[in-house]
């Protein structure tokens, strides 16, 4: 009995430890996200994306074991440097980040032409884009 238990325990700490984007969900520098990327691509660790996620912090839908809650909310633009100028190696460097439908769309209905805001739910990131939806924790 007692080897159960402490799989069950080892389960939900596991889950519960998983990382995610609190801390980053106003986007910034990519120097602050792309180490993460990498540390979670490297680890194999789930990264959850839960509640409000813009700008840079999109860059967390490139980690391989990357889940997204179904209420979270990612908001996308396009790539700009220090100075808020539009630049096309920053928004290639979001748009890599992305998996190909999402790419396409984005792309496709010019929300990487601008700074404004584009906001797409949780549950149409899973639905509509293929990504994995966050087990219950």
């Amino acid at each position: 009995m007692r080897p159960i238990i402490a799989a069950l325990l080892l389960l939900i700490s596991a889950s519960a430890m998983a990382g995610n984007n609190a801390g980053y969900e106003m986007g910034g520098q990519f120097t602050r996200f792309d180490p993460v990327v990498g540390q979670y691509n490297q680890s194999g660790e789930l990264f959850r994306i839960e509640g409000h996620c813009q700008s840079s912090c999109t860059l967390f839908l490139a980690i391989r074991n990357v889940c997204i809650d179904r209420t979270a909310t990612l908001l996308f633009h396009a790539g700009h440097d220090r100075n808020k100028n539009i630049t096309e190696s920053a928004t290639s460097h979001l748009l890599a980040a992305y998996n190909g439908p999402l790419r396409n769309y984005v792309t496709a209905n010019h929300y990487m032409d601008t700074l404004a805001f584009h906001s797409i739910s949780g549950a149409d990131m899973i639905q509509k884009f293929g990504y994995r939806a966050c087990p219950k924790s």
